[in-house]
Formats: C-alpha cells, structure tokens, sequence
C-alpha cells in the first residue's frame, strides 16, 4: 500500500498559525493606534513586544501536535492571562476597552483544542474567562458573552478533533487490512498456480498408475485438500516465504495437462533479452514498467487445442503488468483442461483473442467445453477453490481491469479480462 494519509487536522494547525500572526499584528495596531489613551502606554508596549517576540518565534511549534508540547501550551496561556490581568493597569480609565491581548488570547485556547480534544479545551477557556471577569471585577453582559463564544467555539473544534483523529484511525486500520487481504489473495494465487496444480496433477497421475504411485496421490489429494482449506480461511504462508518454482500446468500439444512452455513467472522477473531484468544493486526489479509484448507471453500457450488471434502490432504493456495478464490467461487454460479437457474426459479447444484498444487491452479466452453449470463458481469457492476468484478476478482487479465470465450448459465457456492502459 503506497498511499499516504494526509492528517485532517494539519490543515487546522496552518488556520491557527495565520490566525495566530494576524491576531499580533491587530493587537499591535490597536495599541499604537490608541497610544495617546492609555494611562501607562510604556508597560503594555513592553508585554506587546514580549508578546510579538513570543508569536513569531514560536511559530514551528504550531506545525503539529507533536511540536506544539504542554510547556508551550502552558506558556502560551500564562502569557495571555497575564496580559488580560495587566490590562487595568496601562489603561486605567478604560478608555481604549479591549484588553491588551484582546483577541490573540483565543489563540492559545484554540491550540489546547487541536492538542488535546474539547475538554483541554474546556479548561483553557475556563481559566481565560475567570482571567477576564477579574480584570473586570464583574460579570457583565459583554465579557460574559465574550468568554461563552471562546468556550463554545474552542470546545466544538476540540470535539471535531477528537472525532478526526478517532476517523483516521479507523481508515488507517481499514487500509491496513485491505493491504494485508490483497497480500494475502496474491500468495493465494501463488499457491494456486503452482503447488495446488501440481498436487492435482500427481493425485490424478498416481491414481492412473496405480501402485505405490496411487499412494503417493492419496496423500497429494490430501494436501491438496488441505492447503485449499488453509488458502479459502485465509491462512497462508508469511511474505517471504511465497510458494513458487513449480511451473503452471497448460494444454500442451497433445491436449494433456502438462507443463507450459513459458513461464509466465519467469516472463515477470526477466527480460525480453534473456536478461535477468535487474539493475544489479539493490535486487529489485528494473523491468516493472518497461513495456513488455503480451504477445510474446500469450503465444507459449497456443498448441493443437489451443488457438491464439492476435494483431499485427505489437501489444506493449509494462512487463509486470503483461506477466499479471498472461498469468490469469494462463489460469483460464487451467480451468480448460481440467473441467472440459482431458481432465474432464474429453477433448475440448480453446481460443485467445488479443485485442489492443487505444485506452485498454482486451484478452478473450474461449473454449467449446461442457460449460459452466449454474451455482457452480460459487460452490468451487466455498470449497476452496479459488482459480476464477484469485488467478483470473484477483489478478486483473489488482491491475484496475475487470474480468467477465460467461458460460451456457452444452456451449462451452468465454472468459474476457480487460486491462486499462492509463492505469499502468
């Protein structure tokens, strides 16, 4: 998962940083302003000072919550009290009427708001309303209102917070699952591509054998029962310890479930030229957006029962993105030979159709098989098998693609997997 949250309150923080630098420069003009009125100009000259000194150079500390830490905090609203206690004193005959910090003071409120939630909040605007009501000597009708609309609005923003930050926990964690469940769907196909198909494989060979062999293919049937059960409840191996190197059954030439003349792992991991498609370094893999032929990968899978259509021009796609695609074509060949194939004991032939739109590369794999019964995808994926789900929807819903499947009873099936270009 490589998107990133942005945090909701981030932007609250940049608001209280300009309303901050605004609210000092207002309180400075109205002090100059009204210079001439005040009985003691010198001392509130001195506490503005201080006091722009302070706003400006504490400005970093109102980059997040982490940076803005309760010394700040209690420094900020000590240094707001103060200036409302002082007030009586630079204008004694109350002529200019706002305090000397007037609206600044909402400032360190708002900021016990963003760091701790509507009840630092709360006692933020408590403490600045009893600052008031004592520079006053009474409550009256103007201070009362003056303090009840820091508190309501302090607390509001306090409680959004709280709710924001409660939000992003929850998204973060959805995310986290919708990683772990995407993760956990690919090493599912990894199993289903090569360990599951190969267990198929030597159950069915053992049983024709009969022996020892038909030994060895009761107990491949019960591992492979087993690992369906461990990959359908989600149980599966750690990163890392991915279940790769067996080759993906296909039809071969002669209609047998065999081994594919091109792996279409091998496709992902190499290049073009045989190289082995990294940079040398650091191992990781240089040919992920290099275009890549699907042609080139879908043309391993044509044989005596298998047809390949494809344009003239080449097809490119990035080479992860066109392993992805021939992968799951390969998964639809599976599904071929072993429910209307050999397997299913008959013969049946299959058709890839390669088409290249200018916004999306279509792939239609179609076969004359027996069909689809109705409920039976369905069933397939209750009892653990998840080939359509994982390697065919899995994949091409990994690549922003869809994947369609349509079967009729007696006519066989069309599976058609579309892969947007812009997306790649």
């Amino acid at each position: 998962m490589g998107a990133k949250l942005m945090s909701v309150e981030q932007p609250l923080w940049r608001a209280l940083t300009g309303y901050r630098i605004l609210a000092v420069l207002y309180v400075l003009g109205v002090f100059f302003w009204s210079y001439r009125e005040y009985s003691a100009p010198v001392p509130g000259g001195i506490y503005l000072l201080v006091l722009a000194c302070w706003t400006f150079g504490t400005l970093r500390n109102l980059g997040s919550a982490d940076r803005c830490t309760l010394r700040f905090l209690v420094t900020d609203i000590v240094l707001g009290v103060v200036g409302i206690l002082l007030s009586p004193v630079v204008d004694g005959h109350d002529l200019v009427g706002p305090t000397l910090p007037s609206i600044w003071v909402a400032g360190p409120v708002l900021a016990f708001a963003l760091k701790g939630g509507w009840r630092w909040a709360a006692g933020a605007s408590v403490l600045v309303g009893i600052a008031n009501i004592v520079e006053r000597g009474m409550i009256t009708r103007s201070t009362f209102h003056n303090v009840l609309l820091v508190c309501v609005a302090s607390v509001a923003i306090g409680y959004v917070i709280e709710v924001a930050r409660a939000s992003e926990r929850t998204l973060a964690r959805a995310l986290q699952i919708e990683a772990a469940t995407r993760e956990r769907e690919r090493l599912a196909r990894d199993i289903h591509d090569s360990v599951l198909q190969v267990l198929a494989m030597v159950q069915r060979r053992g049983t024709a054998l009969g022996g020892e062999a038909a030994e060895l293919g009761r107990m491949a049937g019960e591992q492979e029962v087993a690992l369906r059960a461990l990959v359908s409840s989600g149980v599966v191996p750690e990163p890392g310890r991915t279940l790769t190197g067996a080759r993906r059954p296909a039809l071969t030439t002669d209609g047998a479930t065999g081994t594919a003349t091109g792996s279409v792992a091998e496709a992902g991991m190499h290049g073009t030229d045989g190289t082995d498609g990294t940079d040398g370094t650091d191992g990781t893999d240089s040919t992920d957006a290099a275009p890549c032929d699907v042609r080139a990968l879908l043309s391993s899978y044509a044989g005596s029962l298998v047809t390949f259509v494809e344009p003239g021009a080449p097809v490119p796609l990035p080479a992860r993105v066109a392993a992805e695609l021939a992968a799951a074509v390969g998964a639809a060949l599976d599904n071929v030979a072993k429910h209307a194939g050999d397997g299913a004991g008959g013969e049946a032939h299959a058709w890839i159709l390669l088409e290249d739109e200018p916004d999306v590369v279509i792939v239609t794999v179609r076969d004359d098989g027996p069909g689809i019964p109705e409920g039976r995808l369905a069933d397939a994926e209750a009892e653990g098998r998840m080939g359509v789900a994982l390697s065919i929807r899995g994949r091409l819903r990994d690549l922003g693609g869809t994947a369609e499947l349509v079967s009729v009873p007696g006519q066989g099936t069309e599976v058609e997997m579309r892969v947007p270009k812009h997306d790649n």
